[in-house]
């Protein structure tokens, strides 16, 4: 479904507030209308031109991104004490979900040390943004399926002058929203819960 940002933000932090140590952790898969975000401490001079676009400076970890239609969003709510990891390690599983899932359609993706996320030949195709409080994470994950990209040349994608994005869609063509969502949340959780029995329940705002 897609949800306006502000909405799912509030939510999240409402739900990670609300949540005790018996609640089950939830990824929530969602798209958003055109909206750039903008992390907690995210410099403003990675705005390059403005456009029609709203902004929103988010609680998030990173710099700036775009999120619209045909981007799928998995927001990872996770009690991270519970399955005993730090902050780096779930970032390092979410990605390893990623390039799990990549592997599945034959796409090699990799990381780069200093910037989350997932690449592909050079070009994003998957980011990472954070926040953990009291030991329970929000937001996640945003994956380029088949979305309009052109909005991230009017910004320096994570804070990276000149950084290329890429959608699964040319790497695979035919790829869409509803029908990689499935995989790709499967691909997650094993990564990030290893051998742990504890799995997340999925939402899906469709």
């Amino acid at each position: 479904g897609v949800v306006d940002y502000q909405q799912v933000w509030e939510d999240m932090q409402r739900f990670t507030d609300n949540r005790t140590p018996q609640s089950a952790d939830e990824f929530w898969l969602v798209e958003h209308p055109p909206v750039y975000t903008l992390g907690k401490g995210a410099d403003e001079k990675h705005i390059l031109a403005r456009n029609q676009i709203p902004v929103i400076r988010s609680d998030r970890g990173g710099q700036i991104t775009y999120h619209g239609p045909g981007q799928l969003l998995v927001y990872t709510l996770i009690d991270v004490r519970r399955i005993a990891i730090g902050p780096k390690e779930l970032v390092n599983r979410i990605e390893q979900g990623v390039i799990d899932f990549l592997q599945k359609h034959s796409i090699t993706g990799v990381r780069r040390p200093g910037a989350p996320g997932v690449y592909v030949n050079d070009r994003k195709i998957a980011a990472l943004g954070l926040r953990i409080r009291k030991g329970r994470s929000f937001h996640g994950l945003a994956l380029n399926v088949n979305a309009d990209l052109r909005p991230f040349a009017d910004i320096n994608p994570c804070g990276y002058a000149g950084l290329e994005t890429v959608n699964l869609s040319e790497l695979s063509p035919g790829a869409v929203v509803a029908e990689v969502q499935q995989s790709l949340v499967a691909t997650l959780a094993t990564a990030i819960y290893a051998e742990n029995p504890v799995r997340p329940e999925v939402r899906d705002w469709a």
